[in-house]
């Protein structure tokens, strides 16, 4: 009987120990997603790990090759500043919790953001996802693809998408 007792006890401090990511961009979608995520989810967080992740897309620099002058230095400069931009994004995300009272983790990385975000999610085993939605319509999706669709099909945790009202 203390057995049981003791292994439930140790299920749920584990269960409780939840872990929850909020993909962000520079987008005005991803920063009422983290607002509402905040507001509305905050009690839940404050017992919870939250991940402020962003992905950085790769810098494409195949036009610079054509140049035969400084091209190493140039695309030494180009990835630093994106590094720069992201971790500034994510400062500025956690700046955002601290004023919820919330401590949260930043992570970056480089790639496809929609195949970089169920990838951090799969490896730092995330409970939930929180995305925003750019609100784009059916022409332009076909075109850009959409992230928060194909983490909607793709994360192996739930994926909460948050739309703003018009």
């Amino acid at each position: 009987m203390a057995e049981e007792a003791a292994e439930g006890a140790a299920m749920e401090g584990s269960m409780m120990k939840k872990k929850m990511m909020v993909a962000i961009d520079d987008s005005e979608s991803s920063q009422h997603a983290l607002n509402w995520a905040l507001k509305t989810l905050g009690s839940t967080l404050v017992d919870s790990e939250l991940v402020i992740y962003t992905a950085q897309s790769p810098v494409d620099i195949g036009y610079l090759y054509a140049s035969s002058w400084g091209t190493a230095e140039l695309i030494k400069e180009l990835k630093e500043s994106e590094k720069k931009a992201a971790l500034d994004l994510l400062n500025k995300a956690k700046a955002t919790c601290t004023g919820f009272g919330i401590t949260a983790e930043g992570m970056t990385e480089v790639g496809d953001p929609k195949v970089a975000i169920c990838n951090a999610v799969d490896q730092l085993n995330i409970h939930l996802l929180v995305v925003g939605s750019h609100g784009r319509g059916a022409v332009t999706r076909t075109f850009l693809g959409s992230v928060s669709n194909y983490c909607v099909n793709h994360a192996k945790c739930p994926v909460l998408v948050v739309k703003k009202a018009d």
